[in-house]
């Protein structure tokens, strides 16, 4: 059997600087927290009072991973607060524009379309109802 050359001093010191670069490359791609699609609510939550949302506007609530708009004619929309290109909780609304935090993609709040990339997919629609002027949104909402 032929005898395998050892690796240089070099060799090594290189692989053990490339090994954290590398980890913090996949970290970046993931969510703060390792925060995923199924961080959006499972069961109704209850956001708040309707009040707090103007027609035209959007809230943002971080806690559950949603944002609700409502259009000009009254109709409440939400949207979960993932973001569809790494699964990242989107945390900044400026207006009616989500902005995720990990790579800048752009979402409308009132429809869910993305407005700039990397995201090429539209946050998922949650089903959302006013009862007793309170925001209830998520599964069976």
């Amino acid at each position: 059997m032929p005898a395998r050359p050892s690796a240089s001093r070099r060799t090594v010191l290189r692989g053990a600087a490339v090994a954290p670069v590398a980890g913090l490359g996949l970290a970046a791609c993931s969510g703060p927290g390792g925060a995923s699609a199924s961080a959006t609510p499972t069961a109704p939550v209850d956001l708040g009072a309707e009040s707090e949302i103007a027609e035209g506007g959007a809230k943002l609530y971080r806690d559950h991973n949603v944002v609700v708009s409502r259009d000009r004619s009254g109709a409440l929309k939400a949207y979960s607060t993932i973001c569809t290109h790494a699964g990242c909780p989107i945390n900044k609304l400026q207006g009616t524009t989500l902005i995720c935090p990990c790579h800048g993609s752009q979402f409308d709040a009132t429809t869910g379309k993305v407005v700039q990339q990397p995201a090429t997919e539209p946050l998922a629609e949650l089903p959302v109802k006013a009862a007793g002027s309170r925001i209830i949104a998520g599964p069976g909402a």
